[in-house]
């Protein structure tokens, strides 16, 4: 069975309201960028204690903390990265998260991804070797401008590497962005390495992100093989639906997003907790 969860900090920057939102629509987990405006890896130990205790009042759990590592340029201080995904792995310990999201760097505007793919390749890794020592799996999400903003760099990334330690996040909408087609195309090279999914599609036309099934994320035939394949992993909604409901506030998009992914599920039969 599936699991529903997702980056409650699009609902609100507060803790409790976004416990509420999700408990209204039958969710328990939460994707962990951000609190009270501040990232997860700037929060404190005396404010994880606080997230932690508000958490479990109320049976919620963490299913991966939604780091920024890899979300910096190629050529910026490696050593920085290594602190934060030690940081990450400290916080995935103390909040029981098993996963947590990686990136693959951005490459400066105007040059070739290639000319950075043995930099790329090590980078990963090292987070990797990091990962291993807090027994957490890295989950790469194929960011745009990143040098695994397509199908064939995020393989040749995950396959370079070659670790159960990491995994892909796969992302249809950023795929659709980066005129990727996720599922026809995509998908067949990567499926091995699918372990988690961010619930965003995207038109290709008018270049913005919106609910599931309502682009050109391929949702139907991805909900299809989800079921065929008997996926039993997190979907995770990230709406970013700024700009095709824009008179919402964060409640109402996430709402709008969470049940456009149930009706999804419900056309093909499939539970979900």
């Amino acid at each position: 069975m599936i699991t529903i969860t997702g980056f409650a900090d699009e609902i609100s920057p507060d803790l409790e309201q976004q416990m509420d939102v999700l408990a209204s629509e039958g969710i328990s987990h939460i994707e962990f960028r951000s609190v009270n405006g501040k990232n997860v890896l700037k929060l404190t130990d005396e404010e994880l204690q606080q997230v932690k205790s508000a958490l479990d009042a109320r049976g919620f759990k963490i299913s991966s903390i939604g780091s920024p590592i890899g979300k910096y340029g190629i050529r910026d201080d490696f050593a920085v990265e290594l602190a934060n995904v030690k940081r990450a792995g400290e916080i995935a310990n103390f909040l029981n998260a098993p996963y947590i999201r990686i990136f693959s760097y951005f490459i400066p505007d105007g040059e070739e991804a290639g000319k950075y793919r043995e930099e790329v390749i090590s980078r990963m890794k090292q987070l990797v070797e990091v990962a291993e020592s807090y027994n957490v799996t890295l989950l790469l999400e194929n960011e745009s401008k990143v040098y695994g903003d397509i199908d064939d760099r995020c393989l040749d990334v995950l396959a370079s590497c070659d670790s159960s330690r990491l995994r892909l996040a796969f992302d249809p909408g950023n795929f659709v962005m980066n005129d990727v087609k996720p599922i026809s195309h995509a998908l067949p090279k990567l499926a091995s390495f699918l372990q988690y999914v961010h619930v965003k599609d995207a038109s290709s036309e008018r270049k913005i992100f919106v609910p599931a099934g309502a682009g050109d994320g391929e949702f139907g035939p991805f909900i299809q093989y989800l079921k065929d394949s008997e996926f039993s992993g997190f979907l995770s909604i990230e709406p970013h639906l700024q700009k095709y409901l824009p008179e919402q506030d964060g409640p109402g998009q996430f709402v709008h997003a969470v049940k456009a992914l149930k009706a999804l599920l419900e056309a093909e039969d499939m539970a979900w907790n």
